[in-house]
């Protein structure tokens, strides 16, 4: 298995580039199930997720081909399986997004419980509930999911939470369904919005993505289209964190700042100096100093991203004063909290609260990263530690950062892999 070796480093300079969004393209790399025509994709993170998704469309008939560095080409014309298989499903969540595009499209699909990043309980009976509610038929059954329908017909939908993969499911499941679907309290996030935009290309009649209400016209068929994902505002958050706990100056290029508020809020918060320019996708973050302690609540988008909550522990964790984390999205994302303590953070857990005494210094330790963003946090923790933090089940950490040892190691961090 392979491990990081973090050094603490000098300061973090220079421009980084931020990839393609993970969470955006893993619902589009399923969406591509709708079209009958070929599909290109741009701007692809090379990440294990995007790789198990590609296996996932390729096992069900679509053509799946890498044409250079971030391009996929995809052509699903000729897809004659239903059947997602439990090997591919229990490496990835995100794998359940097939369902939607495979109902609407076959009539049928069959799965098993998805699996992903031990994070909390994600259940998805809403994904369910907007199948029932378009007419499908559920079965459940040791584990494995059926869901069948001889044609879907549009309807009113409410969510009882804005859930990101249950909105995105719904939708492509209803973009062929017959007459109108309204998904109310839908998510917002901005890879909503980018599926959206992927699937109105194909021909979808999408409108309201971005706000709680969206409103689907079915339509017959969908087609081709070339489409480049949107840049992946968690990466930019967690480069941003890592110029502030290392009093760098590092700027991100390929970011849209609007999808980041709530991060530079919180980074000018905690005294650093953030400078967008509107007319450029960069951000230049400046750490003065030691952080600030800031209080922070992780919420639906547009709230504080769950996404960089750990990030963002790991900065206050060396911070002056004291700082209280609230998890609201989440319930057991606070695994990363020992190995924190384990390199001297003085954390405590009181339920979905985390008060955080920021202490001087950190000090390297053996630790392991226990889901993808809790892997991130260990690496910024490991930038300030003294000595040098080795970090373990990086598998984790590869899931959703493309070449990240790279890119810090090109701002002037001490990352290697072995």
């Amino acid at each position: 298995m392979s491990k990081f070796l973090v050094e603490k480093c000098p300061p973090l300079r220079g421009t980084v580039r931020i990839s393609g969004a993970k969470n955006s393209a893993l619902p589009i790399l399923a969406a591509s199930l709708l079209g009958t025509e070929d599909i290109i994709l741009e701007d692809v993170p090379r990440l294990k997720d995007v790789e198990v998704m590609c296996e996932v469309l390729s096992y069900l008939g679509a053509k799946v081909e890498l044409l250079d560095k971030g391009i996929i080409r995809i052509n699903s014309k000729d897809i004659n399986n239903y059947e997602t298989p439990y090997e591919l499903m229990s490496k990835m969540r995100a794998s359940f997004l097939v369902m939607g595009p495979l109902l609407t499209r076959l009539g049928k699909t069959k799965t098993s419980l998805p699996g992903g990043c031990a994070i909390g309980t994600r259940p998805i009976d809403l994904h369910l509930k907007g199948f029932r509610a378009l007419g499908a038929e559920i079965d459940v059954n040791h584990g494995n999911i059926g869901a069948y329908a001889e044609k879907l017909v549009g309807d009113r939908i409410y969510l009882d939470f804005p859930s990101v993969g249950a909105t995105e499911n719904i939708m492509m499941a209803a973009v062929m369904a017959e007459g109108e679907t309204i998904i109310d309290n839908a998510a917002m996030e901005p890879e909503i919005v980018d599926l959206s935009n992927f699937l109105n290309k194909l021909g979808a009649d999408i409108k309201g993505a971005g706000t709680s209400s969206i409103r689907i016209k079915g339509v017959k068929k969908l087609g081709g289209a070339s489409h480049s994902i949107i840049p992946d505002r968690i990466e930019a958050g967690t480069f941003m964190v890592a110029a502030a706990i290392t009093k760098g100056d590092v700027t991100v290029e390929n970011v849209i700042s609007s999808h980041i508020k709530p991060i530079i809020a919180k980074l000018r918060e905690a005294g650093c100096e953030v400078i967008e320019n509107d007319n450029e996708d960069k951000v230049r973050v400046i750490g003065n100093g030691r952080p600030k302690a800031v209080d922070i609540k992780t919420l639906p988008y547009p709230g504080f991203p769950t996404d960089m909550q750990a990030q963002f522990m790991a900065l206050m964790s060396v911070s002056k004063g004291t700082s209280v984390i609230i998890e609201t999205v989440f319930e057991n994302r606070f695994m990363h909290v020992d190995e924190l303590k384990r390199m001297g953070a003085d954390i405590k857990i009181d339920g979905r609260s985390a008060i955080i005494q920021g202490v001087e210094s950190l000090m390297a330790a053996p630790v392991k990263a226990t889901d993808l963003r809790a892997g991130a946090a260990l690496v910024l923790a490991g930038l300030v530690s003294d000595g040098i933090t080795e970090i373990g089940d990086i598998h984790h950490i590869d899931r959703g950062y493309e070449n990240m040892e790279e890119k810090f190691a090109k701002l002037g961090a001490k990352i290697r892999r072995i």
